[in-house]
C-alpha cells in the first residue's frame, strides 16, 4: 500500500483564469488542448512566444468557474498580466491567486481522505509523479496530519522528480529560451499536435514534422555536487550543453543529442558527469537543425 504522504510545495503559485469565455479563451493560447481538462483530468501546457519558445509551463485543472493554473510562483504574477493582454473582448477574468492557494504533491493513489475544500488531479505528466492538490492557503499541515498523511520535505520531491528526468521550469526552463520538444514536452504530454492554432504552434509542429528537435533535457550526475547552472558541458573539448538546475550531485541539463552521440559521460568545469536519460523513453528521430 503506498505511503499517505503530503509535500507542501512553496515555490508555486495559482493563476486563476474564469468566466464563461474561460476554455476558449485559453484554447487559442497554449500548448496542449483545454477540452482534456475536467474532474480529476488535468493537463500539463505553455504559453509560448510568437516564436515558439517557452514563457512559462503550468498545470491547469478545472474549478466550477474556470480553470487553475498551477505554475512557479515567481512567476505567477507575470503570466497573469500576460495573459491579461489578450483578453480583448472575451469574458474572463484573469486574477494572481499564490497568496490564497497551496499546492500539494501526493503518491500515486488517489487518497481516500483530504482536507477541504479542494482540488486534486493526477499529475498529467507522468503516473510516477503521483498527484497534485490545490488547496486554500489557510488550510494548516496540521489538517493533513489529521486526515493521516505523513508531511514531507519538498527536497523529497525534487529527488523524486530528478530520478524520472522531469525538468523544473523555475531551474530548468529559462523563460523565452527552449523550444517545447527541446524540454520533452511531447514525452510529458505537454502538446496536442491536433488541437488546431495557438500561440507559437507553427514553429511548434515544424519541428515536430521537420524532426529538428536535436537538444533534450537529461538528467545529470556526479561524483561530488554538481557546478552551478548555466556551466558548459564538454567532450572532446566540444560545448555539447549546459547544466541547468541541480541539488547536490544530480541536475539536469539541456544537451545537444547530435553532439552527444553514444557517450554517457562529459565534462563540466573539471567534474565528470553521468549523462543519463530519463525514466520515460524518449522521442528521437534523426533532424535538421531548428526552423
Amino acid at each position: 500500500m503506498t505511503e499517505a504522504y503530503a509535500i507542501v510545495l512553496k515555490d508555486r503559485g495559482i493563476v486563476e483564469v474564469a468566466g464563461s469565455d474561460a476554455a476558449s479563451f485559453l484554447q487559442g493560447l497554449i500548448t496542449n488542448d483545454i477540452s482534456k481538462v475536467g474532474g480529476a483530468s488535468g493537463i500539463y501546457a505553455a504559453l509560448l512566444t510568437p516564436q515558439g519558445k517557452i514563457i512559462y509551463d503550468f498545470l491547469i485543472s478545472a474549478t466550477p468557474d474556470g480553470y487553475l493554473l498551477d505554475v512557479v510562483a515567481a512567476y505567477a504574477s507575470d503570466l497573469a498580466n500576460r495573459l491579461k493582454k489578450y483578453k480583448l473582448r472575451a469574458k474572463v477574468t484573469v486574477a494572481d491567486r499564490s497568496a490564497e492557494r497551496i499546492v500539494v504533491a501526493l503518491p500515486p493513489g488517489k487518497p481516500a481522505r483530504l482536507p477541504e475544500p479542494n482540488i486534486l488531479i493526477a499529475d498529467p505528466r507522468l503516473p510516477e509523479l503521483g498527484h497534485r492538490a490545490i488547496l486554500t492557503a489557510t488550510t494548516a499541515e496540521a489538517d493533513f496530519r489529521a486526515c493521516g498523511f505523513d508531511l514531507k520535505p519538498q527536497s523529497e520531491y525534487t529527488t523524486l522528480r530528478l530520478s524520472l528526468g522531469v525538468p523544473d521550469a523555475a531551474v530548468d526552463i529559462p523563460p523565452e529560451t527552449l523550444f517545447p520538444l527541446d524540454c520533452n514536452f511531447e514525452e510529458l504530454h505537454g502538446v496536442d499536435f491536433t488541437k488546431g492554432c495557438y500561440v507559437g504552434q507553427e514553429l511548434t509542429s515544424r519541428m515536430k514534422h521537420r524532426a529538428s528537435a536535436r537538444r533534450r533535457l537529461l538528467p545529470v550526475s556526479a561524483a561530488s555536487s554538481l557546478p552551478a547552472a548555466g556551466t558548459l558541458l564538454k567532450l572532446h573539448g566540444i560545448d555539447i550543453g549546459e547544466l541547468r538546475g541541480t541539488f547536490a550531485t544530480k541536475g539536469m541539463a539541456s544537451i545537444r543529442l547530435d553532439r552527444l552521440g553514444n557517450a554517457k559521460e562529459a565534462n563540466a568545469d573539471g567534474i565528470a558527469v553521468e549523462i543519463g536519460r530519463p525514466f520515460y523513453p524518449l522521442i528521437l528521430t534523426a533532424g535538421n537543425d531548428h526552423p
